[in-house]
């Protein structure tokens, strides 16, 4: 199975720098997005039947052109769960799982936390998603959670960590909160094969910063420990430019 997770920022704006022929092109059996800013109506659903994937599930916030997830898929799903049923994470539509034969892919768009009131939000967000994650595995112990973390995990996951120790998305407490999930039972796909440094999802759109590669990586593919063994490829896609994220894949056995 291979899976792609990619923050479109706004999938009406990647839709018209070409995202619909780079999917028919990449071609994932499913790929969560993040940040869609629509609802099912506003979106082409046929344009991308016809690219191969008929079975499409939206979650988008209460807010007109905010946040939102969404999963395409070639395989039917099993089960389809919208949201966590924690309310004050899916009125902003963050949370969204595929249910499969053998493992369950999630689509998850955790808060940046831009200010200090959403810094908070931010917080309560991770604790009770930690919560709700080690009690599903409970149930679905194969469990693939893809998606904008909106945290880089170490220093090698960021273009300049001295500059950036005070900003959200490099705090000291949020790489903690990143580093305590995945050593509760997840493995980082991609570092798990590449170790290099200079390797982001995620660019300001300000100053070059795509350019010159000062990047940031906050998109991950973490897969339960259960199916690290069946690990088979992760990669980042920085060639993919319909939105100021890139795509990450990676790919199951």
């Amino acid at each position: 199975m291979k899976i792609i997770s990619y923050n479109v920022n706004g999938i009406r704006a990647a839709i018209s720098k070409g995202f619909i022929e780079w999917l028919r092109q990449a071609n994932p059996d499913v790929i969560c997005l993040q940040e869609i800013k629509a609802t099912q109506e506003q979106i082409p659903v046929d344009a991308i039947i016809d690219a191969g994937y008929p079975y499409q599930y939206y979650y988008p916030a209460t807010k007109k052109g905010y946040s939102g997830v969404a999963i395409l898929s070639k395989i039917k799903p099993n089960n389809v769960v919208f949201g966590t049923g924690i309310q004050h994470m899916d009125f902003e539509g963050r949370n969204l799982r595929a249910d499969f034969d053998d493992c369950s892919v999630m689509s998850l768009y955790l808060p940046s936390g831009t200010n200090i009131e959403r810094l908070d939000h931010k917080f309560m967000f991770m604790d009770d998603f930690q919560t709700y994650v080690n009690e599903l595995k409970l149930t679905i112990p194969n469990l693939i959670i893809c998606g904008d973390y909106n945290i880089c995990h170490e220093a090698i996951d960021i273009h300049d960590p001295v500059r950036n120790k005070t900003v959200s998305g490099f705090l000291p407490q949020e790489r903690a909160w990143l580093d305590g999930f995945m050593k509760s039972g997840f493995v980082d796909s991609f570092r798990h094969f590449n170790k290099d440094p200079h390797h982001y999802s995620w660019w300001s759109y300000r100053a070059g910063a795509r350019g010159n590669n000062k990047g940031w990586r906050i998109d991950y593919n973490l897969v339960s420990d259960s199916l690290q063994h069946r690990l088979k490829r992760a990669v980042i896609l920085p060639d993919a430019v319909h939105s100021d994220h890139c795509p990450v894949l990676v790919e199951i056995e």
